[in-house]
């Protein structure tokens, strides 16, 4: 998990808006280790033998040659960055991670391409102005209402966050992933609710489904499924 500066996430939890690359340049920070792999170690090929071995595509080599991602994971960053684009065609790329405008909220999508892992999220509030109430309320919402996205405290805030694996997420998924944790951090304080199903009735499950195919729509369009 990345670690963000408080100072930064209490910019963006005030509503500010966050300077290009500031948060994805901090994330980015936190996945470097204090020592590099020996440059002579031969992992690579060492992996691609096995891979062979094992009846499994070779890894695909990035073209700075200093990581191997696979290709089920480039197919999934490649989804991603085209769901951002249609999206938001001011997005910002840094590496492997993404700052997005829907409306007025911005997102983050921060992945892990060494675990397979990608994580789309924005912060709502700093959790020490919540009342104990209103953080059980969050734990409700999470069995309940928030389903594929959750409500999750991290340094001292309270994001509304998608968790995935990068190996098997579809381009259905990362759209839906980025459209309910939206709707989760504008629910907050009403509904609690992703929009992906309400029990309660309502106009967040049709609202969400319309925005999801109209996003849908627009990227078979382009071809992109």
């Amino acid at each position: 998990m990345r670690k963000f500066s408080k100072t930064v996430l209490l910019v963006a939890a005030t509503g500010m808006a966050l300077s290009a690359g500031s948060v994805i340049a901090i994330a980015q920070s936190a996945d470097q280790t204090d020592e590099a792999p020996p440059a002579d170690d031969f992992s690579d090929i060492e992996a691609a033998r096995q891979a062979e071995e094992n009846g499994a595509p070779p890894p695909v080599v990035t073209p700075d040659g200093d990581a191997e991602i696979p290709p089920e994971r480039m197919e999934a960053l490649d989804n991603i960055a085209q769901v951002v684009a249609a999206i938001d065609s001011g997005a910002k790329r840094q590496g492997n991670n993404w700052e997005l405008t829907i409306d007025d909220t911005q997102l983050l999508v921060v992945t892990d391409v060494t675990n397979g892992r990608m994580r789309i999220m924005t912060p709502i509030a700093p959790a020490e102005s919540l009342p104990a109430e209103a953080l059980m309320r969050l734990m409700q919402a999470n069995f309940d209402s928030a389903l594929d996205a959750r409500y999750a405290i991290a340094q001292d805030l309270v994001w509304a966050t998608f968790i995935h694996s990068l190996d098997d997420v579809s381009v259905r998924e990362i759209a839906s992933g980025m459209l309910q944790t939206k709707t989760l951090r504008d629910t907050f304080g009403t509904t609690f609710s992703s929009g992906a199903l309400s029990f309660g009735g309502g106009d967040s499950n049709a609202i969400i489904g319309e925005q999801l195919q109209e996003l849908l729509d627009q990227l078979e369009q382009d071809n992109t499924i």
